[in-house]
């Protein structure tokens, strides 16, 4: 994370706001008050809320913004990653395999969003995988191109987790972004650091406790963001 945070565009301000938002509609006039907040003149707001509009991030129902379907699906895995959705671990992963070779690169590219928006690391090329223990179904089981499995690993889970993903430096980065979510007050910078903090916890593995390094800042991160949501709340923002 760059030192110094810039604030953020009009028109991310606003999609942080609705995203962060639950139901995630906000009228014309909490919009005006979040913008007048976070230092945002009234008609660059309303010409971001227009182009929101226009591109689908957005969209008008009874006079007030509410997400488009995009960004539904996106708040429901910043959601996800925001809220604690471990269950009870039996020490079994979930495994998908590609049987099928030779597809466009579009296509490739496509399924490793699918999957990594699903959590899972590639543990070899066409072999993803991850502990089951998220509340989630595995909403990529019913990809033709794929075979799921259940498994249990024959060596060290924790060593597996670390292969797999950069536990160390993802804790270090979250602790850095509680460092600064915790000294920065202005309110532009503050909802940037806060921006970092989900885009961060979006991307959390969410690992089962027992994989997690001891001072994992997850928990932290979560209980930071959401005490800065009631913050805005209290503004009368959201």
């Amino acid at each position: 994370m760059a030192e110094d945070l810039k604030p953020l565009p009009a028109r991310s301000v606003v999609l942080s706001l609705l995203l962060g938002s639950h139901p995630d509609r906000l009228s014309p006039a909490q919009l005006t008050r979040a913008g007048e907040h976070f230092g945002i003149p009234a008609p660059t707001l309303r010409v971001a809320l227009t182009r929101a509009v226009a591109a689908g991030d957005l969209r008008r129902e009874d006079g007030d913004y509410l997400l488009g379907e995009r960004l539904v699906a996106r708040q429901a895995h910043q959601d996800e990653g925001v809220e604690d959705a471990e269950t009870e671990w039996d020490g079994t992963w979930e495994m998908a395999v590609i049987v099928v070779s030779g597809r466009p690169g579009s296509e490739r590219a496509s399924l490793r969003e699918r999957l990594t928006g699903a959590r899972l690391a590639e543990l070899r090329e066409g072999v993803w995988t991850r502990p089951a223990n998220l509340r989630r179904p595995a909403s990529y089981a019913d990809d033709p191109v794929l075979s799921s499995f259940r498994a249990r690993p024959d060596g060290d889970p924790s060593g597996l987790a670390r292969e797999l993903w950069d536990l160390t430096g993802r804790a270090a980065e979250g602790r850095a972004l509680l460092e600064r979510l915790d000294r920065t007050a202005a309110p532009a910078p503050r909802l940037a650091v806060a921006a970092h903090v989900v885009r961060h916890l979006t991307a959390d593995p969410l690992l089962p406790r027992a994989l997690l390094p001891a001072d994992w800042p997850g928990a932290a991160l979560r209980a930071a963001y959401a005490a800065y949501q009631a913050e805005l709340r209290s503004l009368a923002i959201v």
